[in-house]
């Protein structure tokens, strides 16, 4: 049976000390969750957040990473700068880093195998935009993104692949998709990945819900066949509301 991963993907927020306060808050309030905790924080964060998450249930990861291991790339941080201190995750391909810092299908499968190659678990992220699901071309765009992020990857890395699926319309917009709709667009998700790795391989593929989740709606998502868990916004910046949303089963 799949786990539920939930993590929370805190943007440009949090100073390391705010960091520091929000981790100590939420690390006994989710101690005892059967759930995957992940924070995803700022780079300035993670030294500081990997400190103060030692001897709790909490991941830490990366909100993005370069493809290549070291070079002349002024501002980028390597999978294995990540490793060597300690980081276990990282989001590749949000729709924000599509939109506003171009990245494109193509370096999202390059960085998905960079993660694999220095041992990080990738949460990698497909949606589409409200001009697309207004056309009806929901589905079209998110197998295709889901394709061409996976492509090259052997059977065993795509297990290893956790998917996010993030209607771009409902991020940080109030709008949730419903738990129906989600559904239905994670199972064709699923759907291409058995089409091309096989059913055994995307029966044991963690994908996740994002798009405005919050403690009100998140067991009717998370209940649901083929959600797997969140990928949360502005919920996981307070801790109380995010411990909810971990403890959403009990």
């Amino acid at each position: 049976m799949r786990r539920k991963v939930i993590a929370g993907n805190w943007k440009m927020n949090m100073l390391p000390n705010e960091a520091i306060s929000m981790i100590t808050e939420l690390a006994p309030l989710v101690k005892d969750t059967e759930n995957e905790v992940v924070l995803c924080v700022p780079y300035t964060d993670l030294f500081y957040a990997l400190l103060t998450a030692q001897e709790t249930n909490i991941k830490i990861g990366a909100q993005n990473m370069h493809f290549e291991e070291k070079g002349a790339y002024t501002g980028e941080v390597s999978g294995p700068m990540l490793k060597s201190i300690g980081v276990e995750y990282v989001i590749i391909g949000h729709s924000e880093r599509r939109q506003y810092f171009a990245e494109t299908d193509e370096t999202v499968n390059k960085k998905i195998k960079a993660a694999f190659a220095n041992d990080l678990k990738p949460i990698v992220c497909v949606g589409e935009s409200l001009d697309e699901k207004e056309a009806g071309k929901t589905a079209e765009i998110i197998t295709n993104q889901t394709k061409l992020a996976l492509e090259g990857l052997t059977n065993e890395q795509v297990r290893n692949t956790i998917i996010a699926y993030e209607p771009i319309w409902a991020i940080g917009t109030g709008k949730t998709a419903t738990s129906e709709d989600a559904n239905n667009s994670i199972k064709c998700i699923r759907g291409k990945i058995a089409e091309i790795y096989g059913d055994e391989v995307a029966q044991d593929v963690i994908i996740q819900y994002g798009g405005s989740v919050k403690s009100s709606n998140a067991k009717e998502l998370f209940e649901t066949s083929d959600i797997d868990g969140g990928l949360i916004g502005g919920a996981s910046l307070k801790a109380e509301e995010f411990s909810k949303i971990v403890n959403y089963n009990k």
